[in-house]
C-alpha cells in the first residue's frame, strides 16, 4: 500500500503499530528490580506506552497526538492499584487508561460554540441570497449588467454557505467520518473552497465593474460582464486544481483534508490578489466620487460643506465594503492560540464570513431601490385590479339597470 493510497484510518494504524514495537523495545530494556514489588508491569494500552509503576502510585504520559480532538501538551493517566495491578474500569472490567484529560472540554465546549455562530450565519444569508436570486429573476424589468453581475455574486455565495452548511452538519460534529476519511468528504472539500474562491473571483469582477464605469465612460457594458463572467468562474479552478493537484502527489490528504496545509498558500494568491485590487479599486473610487462631488453645479457646492462630502464618500464606501469582502483584509491577522484577543477574533472571524450573503443581499437586493419600486408596483398592481367575477357580476347588474329603465323588452333584447 503506498501512501499516496492511504487513508487516515491506515496512518493511525501504522503509528499505533510502530508505538507498540517502541513500547517493547522500551519495556524490555527496563530494569525491573528499580520497581519496589507489589508493582503494575509496563504495559501499551493501544495508544501509549506505560512504564512499570509501584502499586499505589499512577502513571503519566503525554496524550497522543494522532488522535483528533486530544490535545498534546495535556497529560493521561493510569492508576496502579494498591495490590499491583492496574485500574479496571467498573463497567467493561478491562484494564483502563484515562484519556479524558485530554480534551479541554472548556476548550471543547467554546469551539463548538464558534461552528454553531458559522453554522447559523451561513444558513441565513442562504436563504436570504435564495430569495434575493428569486426576486432579481422574477422581476424582468431589472435586467441589466450591473444586477447580472450581482446575480453571479449571489449564485456564488449560495453554493458556496449551502457547502458550507453541509460540511458543518455532515463532517465536523463526526470524528469518525474525519478519520474514515472517505472520497466523499474530500470531493466536498475541494468543490466548497472553489466556490469559496469564486466569492473573491466575483468581488474582485465587481470591483473591476465599477471602476470601469468610473474611469472608462465609452465601454460596452454587456461586452464587459461576458468577459468578466468567464474570468470569474474559470480563474478559481486553475488554482483549485493546482491545489487537488499537489496536495495527492504529496500525499497531504489526511482526515477529509480538514487541517492546514502547506499547498493552502496556492489559494491564499488568489485571495491576496483579489483583495489587494479591490483596495486599489476602492481607494480610487472614493477619490473620483469626491472631485465629481467637489465639480458639481456653484450652488450646490456652496450648500455642502467638506464634512458634507467627506461623509457622502465614507458612506459610499461603507456600501461598498460588503460587496468588495474588504473586512477580509483583517482576518488573516489571527493571534497565537491562547491569545487574549483570540476570542474576539475568533467571533469577529465567524460573524463577518457566515452573515457576509446575508449583508450583501439586503444591501444590493432587499434595499435596492429598483427593486423596492418594482415590489410596491407589482403590489400596487395586484391589489387593485378588478376580479373577472366582479367584472361579470357589475356587468350583469348595468345590464339589468338599463332594461329596468328603458321599458318593455323588444325583439333586439332577446337576441
Amino acid at each position: 500500500m503506498t501512501n499516496s493510497t492511504m487513508n487516515d484510518t491506515d496512518v493511525v494504524q501504522v503509528i499505533i503499530d510502530q508505538k507498540r514495537l517502541e513500547c517493547e523495545e522500551i519495556l524490555n530494556m527496563t530494569i525491573r528490580a528499580t520497581v519496589a514489588e507489589p508493582y503494575c508491569p509496563g504495559v501499551f494500552d493501544g495508544w501509549s506506552c506505560w512504564p512499570d509503576t509501584a502499586a499505589g502510585h499512577t502513571a503519566y504520559t503525554d496524550c497522543p497526538e494522532f488522535i483528533t480532538g486530544f490535545d498534546p501538551t495535556r497529560k493521561a493517566h493510569k492508576v496502579c492499584t494498591g495490590n499491583g495491578t492496574w485500574f479496571k474500569h467498573p463497567d467493561s472490567q478491562k484494564e483502563w487508561s484515562n484519556y479524558t484529560t485530554c480534551v479541554n472540554v472548556d476548550d471543547l465546549h467554546w469551539r463548538q460554540q464558534i461552528n454553531s455562530i458559522y453554522e447559523t450565519g451561513y444558513l441565513i444569508s442562504l436563504v436570504a441570497l435564495l430569495l434575493s436570486l428569486g426576486i432579481l429573476s422574477y422581476f424582468k424589468s431589472l435586467r441589466c449588467p450591473r444586477i447580472t453581475l450581482h446575480m453571479n455574486l449571489f449564485t456564488s455565495f449560495a453554493a458556496n454557505n449551502a457547502l458550507w452548511v453541509m460540511w458543518y452538519r455532515l463532517i465536523v460534529p463526526y470524528p469518525d467520518t474525519i478519520m474514515q476519511n472517505g472520497v466523499g468528504c474530500q470531493i466536498l472539500h475541494v468543490v466548497l473552497h472553489y466556490f469559496l474562491l469564486t466569492n473573491y473571483s466575483w468581488m474582485l469582477a465587481e470591483g473591476f465593474y465599477l471602476h470601469t464605469l468610473l474611469v472608462s465612460a465609452f465601454i460596452s457594458e454587456e461586452r464587459l460582464v461576458k468577459y468578466l463572467t468567464v474570468l470569474a468562474w474559470t480563474l478559481p479552478a486553475l488554482f483549485i486544481l493546482v491545489y487537488t493537484v499537489l496536495r495527492l502527489v504529496f500525499a497531504d490528504t489526511h482526515q477529509c483534508w480538514i487541517n492546514e496545509s502547506p499547498y493552502t498558500n496556492v489559494l491564499i494568491v488568489l485571495v491576496c490578489f483579489s483583495m489587494a485590487l479591490n483596495l486599489v479599486f476602492l481607494c480610487n473610487i472614493v477619490r473620483v466620487l469626491l472631485i465629481k462631488l467637489r465639480a458639481g453645479p456653484s450652488h450646490l457646492a456652496a450648500s455642502n460643506r467638506p464634512s458634507r462630502t467627506l461623509l457622502q464618500a465614507f458612506r459610499a464606501t461603507l456600501l461598498l465594503l460588503p460587496l468588495l469582502g474588504l473586512h477580509y483584509l483583517l482576518t488573516p491577522f489571527r493571534p497565537p492560540r491562547d491569545h487574549p484577543w483570540e476570542r474576539f477574533y475568533e467571533v469577529t472571524s465567524a460573524i463577518t464570513a457566515s452573515f457576509q450573503g446575508l449583508c450583501v443581499a439586503t444591501l444590493f437586493c432587499f434595499c435596492n431601490g429598483e427593486v423596492i419600486a418594482q415590489v410596491k408596483r407589482r403590489w400596487q398592481y395586484s391589489s387593485f385590479r378588478p376580479r373577472s367575477n366582479s367584472y361579470t357580476a357589475t356587468t350583469v347588474s348595468v345590464r339589468q339597470f338599463v332594461r329596468s329603465t328603458a321599458g318593455p323588452a323588444t325583439g333586439e333584447d332577446n337576441v
